[in-house]
Formats: structure tokens, sequence, C-alpha cells
């Protein structure tokens, strides 16, 4: 059954969470297996390749491209420093000289004498990738990474933005259908995940950042408040690559919306701790999801996350259509044959109640499975 559901949002007080830490490009490995890592600690650092800068060299010394050869005073592989002299020439015995030299640092990787230019080959620019959560090394994947696991409560939410930080969780409002003001943010949040109810004002994500908060997550955000503070409108890419001071991520949707009862007490019991938060979202193929991470105390029960139970009656569920988007519900009866909805389409549907009371018949399409774990 589990199969006719979108992608579920997981809530989990502990589960066994495994991260692959991957370079962009072949490196170096710089921990082993059973290694402990902290969430800044680097894990593989690789260097990429610095931009090759083409210099016009014959058109700079005012030479054809057949005279470049004699004027060169650099050769390939040559290593090569700001204002160096590439190339010279003197004319009318001395008297008149042009000079080419290197607007950058780097070595000098090609000559090219269709062209006259010179390539010069910046210097590499240094990646060194992070640990991202604090547990233990499981697997090194040689030249390219390693596997990160610990036992953590792990919390989706449906939207996110900005990429990996860390800091330790601060619960600012009262409940979960409480609004974050910019009021209950001061110099202690510093270095903070800073958790609000509802929603977030623009006044108070601006002055998270500013005392240098690490991430906020709430129930909701206005569409214009994440415009604003993010400097343009979002689209369907894949978010997570902003360039703001933090990282927000939105566990129930747009406007607001009080975050479920359950996430809210789960952050709660977890205030103190320190955790990783990351909002990239990617809500086509290739469901991506943003998150929070709070690494525990290892046990030796926990299952990895991934060989959860399956939902069922009972499960509960977040609805994404109207006319009941954004209600929260369970359910109660899991119907195996397909059934005529309002639209005409013969589709699977689920039954449920929601937290009104009402019983409600919604395409098992439209709902995303909240794995309370």
């Amino acid at each position: 059954m589990a199969n006719g559901y979108s992608p579920g949002l997981t809530v989990s007080t502990r589960a066994l969470i495994r991260r692959i830490r991957r370079l962009p490009l072949k490196g170096e490995v710089l921990v082993g297996v059973g290694d402990l890592v902290d969430f800044d600690t680097p894990v593989a650092r690789a260097l990429l390749p610095g931009l090759l800068q083409s210099i016009k060299a014959a058109n700079i010394l005012g030479i054809a491209v057949e005279e470049l050869e004699g004027a060169l005073c650099i050769k390939i592989a040559d290593p090569i420093i700001r204002n160096q002299l590439i190339a010279k020439t003197d004319s009318f015995f001395g008297f008149f000289k042009s000079e080419c030299r290197s607007p950058v640092d780097g070595v000098v990787e090609t000559i090219s004498h269709a062209s006259g230019s010179v390539g010069v080959r910046r210097p590499p620019n240094p990646i060194v990738l992070e640990a991202y959560i604090s547990g233990k090394v499981s697997e090194v994947l040689p030249e390219e990474g390693v596997v990160v696991e610990a036992e953590a409560a792990f919390i989706q939410g449906i939207f996110g933005v900005g990429g990996e930080r860390s800091g330790r969780l601060k619960v600012l409002v009262q409940n979960p259908w409480e609004i974050l003001q910019a009021a209950s943010i001061d110099d202690e949040c510093r270095g903070c995940i800073l958790v609000g109810g509802a929603q977030v004002t623009a006044a108070a994500l601006h002055k998270a950042a500013d005392v240098g908060a690490t991430g906020v997550v709430c129930g909701g955000v206005a569409d214009g408040v994440l415009t604003e503070f993010i400097g343009f409108n979002i689209g369907v890419a894949i978010t997570g690559d902003e360039n703001i001071p933090l990282t927000l991520v939105v566990s129930e949707g747009f406007g607001a919306i009080p975050m479920a009862q359950r996430t809210f007490d789960l952050l709660i019991s977890l205030e103190g701790k320190a955790a990783s938060i990351n909002g990239a979202t990617q809500i086509r193929a290739g469901v991506i999801r943003p998150e929070i991470i709070v690494p525990l105390s290892p046990q030796s029960t926990v299952k990895p996350l991934d060989a959860m139970a399956a939902p069922s009656v009972g499960s509960a569920v977040r609805i994404v259509r109207e006319p009941y988007f954004g209600e929260l519900a369970t359910i109660y009866k899991l119907p195996s044959q397909p059934t005529t909805v309002g639209s005409g389409a013969v589709v699977r549907v689920l039954e449920a109640v929601l937290k009104s009371g009402e019983h409600v018949v919604v395409p098992r399409a439209n709902v995303e499975v909240i794995n309370a774990v």
C-alpha cells in the first residue's frame, strides 16, 4: 500500500541517520572508518582547478603572431606571479620597448602560436568537506568522501532555503500557533537554531540574521516575507544555495500555519542540544526535503531510517491539495479498490479523520505521510 503515497515527511524521536559526504571531484579523504566527527570536522578535501586566464600577448606587444616566440620570457609549466614579465620587445636600437605582464598569479599552461595568446591557469581553490552531522564515520569512499552516521532525532520540513549549518536549538515561543516576533530575539540567540510557531515575521528573520543565529524553524512563512528576505522570487528548482546569512525551514507550508504538535513537542524536548539544519528542497523528481538532525547518545536497538514501517491505518498525514490543503489527519481506512473522486478520475483513496473530527476521503497522491517514529 505504501507505494500509493507521495513522499512523506518524517518526524522521528530517534533513528539511525546516514549522510553521504562526497566531494565534487576526486581528492583526499581525511578520516577513517570508526572515527568520531563533529559538525564542522573536515572529512575530505580537494583542489578545484583555477580559471584559465587568456592573455593576448602578441596584441599587447603590437607584433605579429609569428614574432611572439622570440619575445617570450616564460615557457609552459613555469609558475608566474602577478605583474611578472611574460614577453617583451625592443625596437629602434632599444629606444622603444613593449612589455606584456601577467595580470594574475598562476602557472603557464598554454602558448598559442595561432592566436598569439598565453594561457595562465590561476591557483586552485581548496574545497574542504565537513561532516555536517556529529557522529561516526561508517564508510570511506576512496578519493571521494565518507558516509557519516549518527543516532539522532530527525525532522523533515516541507520547504526551506539556505544551506548546511549547525547550532543549538532555542525555542522562542510558548505554543505551536504563536508567531515568532523580532522582540523575542536577542544576543543570546547567536549561534542558535531558533524555533518559532505558526509563522515568522520579516523583522524577526532580519534580527535573527543580525544577532548571528544560524537557522529558524517554524510552521509557515508568508510568500512576501520569504521573497523580501532572500531578495528574489523562489522558483521550482532546488533551493539551498541562496546567499543568505541563516537557514530557514518551514514544517507545514506557506502562510500562518501552526506547527504540528508532535513536531513542536519534539523540538521542545530537544532544546539546548546541538543540531544540524539544511534548507535544501526539491519538490519534483528526486524529492529533497529540508531537515533538522539532532544527534543523541547511542543505543543498540535503533533501526536505520529507511527501515521504518510503511504507513498504515493510524498513520498521520498532511493533505497537500484543496479543499483540505494543509490539514493534518489520521488514516482510519485504506480501501483496496480504486474510487471515483469529484474530478471524475478513478484513483486509489484513503479515508481519514481531520483534527476537527471531520471524516474525509482523499486521493492517496494528495497526502504526505508524516512518519512519526
